[in-house]
């Protein structure tokens, strides 16, 4: 049975959004203005287009942050079919599969389950963009050297979730009717990490033909 929106990206799912703009912030007047082009029925490559006058690094917090939060509720939305026995690797078909690494636990590439995966890219995300010496929120406070670097591995490993839902679950999604969705919201990704040269090519390959 297809599913309208509400349904789709219901708060009651395991994945949520966990973060929010604050009210009279240049940031949420960012976002508010970026929504307002998306809901207009712009072309997305234009949507994606830095604002006269704005900061780049503002503009891609934004957009990081709202990916994030779009991006964990369509996993949301079929996370109960992406299970330990039915994705026992993170993969993207039979030729890519992707292993965690971070500063803590894992400091080796390690093999996870497509689960255990994407439970640590959320945490791990949640944790770097609620991060003030990262993402900060602060007026007059500037962003670090090293912030599109940290945004360019969040967008990396936030692909990789389109890469195993499109491969390995798209047909849970077309049978909820969230295809239409997924795809938008894909489209207005990857026209934003082309925008801003924010992931390389080479980890585009597994979805290289979805923009057409």
């Amino acid at each position: 049975m297809a599913l309208c929106l509400k349904q789709v990206f219901n708060k009651d799912k395991t994945f949520r959004p966990r973060k929010k703009f604050e009210p009279g912030t240049q940031r949420f007047e960012l976002y508010k203005k970026a929504q307002a082009s998306l809901k207009s029925g712009l072309d997305l490559k234009a949507v994606v287009q830095l604002p006269p006058g704005e900061s780049i690094n503002d503009w891609i917090a934004v957009h990081v942050v709202d990916f994030f939060n779009r991006i964990n509720l369509i996993y949301g939305t079929m996370s109960e079919y992406c299970t330990e026995r039915s994705c026992p690797i993170m993969s993207g078909g039979l030729k890519y599969e992707y292993r965690w690494q971070d500063d803590s636990k894992y400091k080796k590439p390690t093999k996870l389950s497509a689960p255990q995966y994407m439970c640590m890219l959320m945490d791990w995300i949640e944790m770097l963009i609620n991060n003030e010496d990262i993402f900060p929120t602060r007026i007059g406070v500037p962003f670090p050297r090293q912030f599109q670097q940290v945004c360019t591995k969040i967008l990396t490993r936030l692909f990789r979730v389109f890469v195993h839902v499109y491969i390995h679950h798209f047909d849970s999604i077309i049978n909820m009717g969230a295809e239409a969705h997924v795809n938008t919201c894909y489209k207005h990704f990857y026209y934003f990490i082309r925008e801003f040269s924010l992931i390389d090519h080479r980890e585009l390959e597994p979805l290289v033909r979805m923009p057409q």
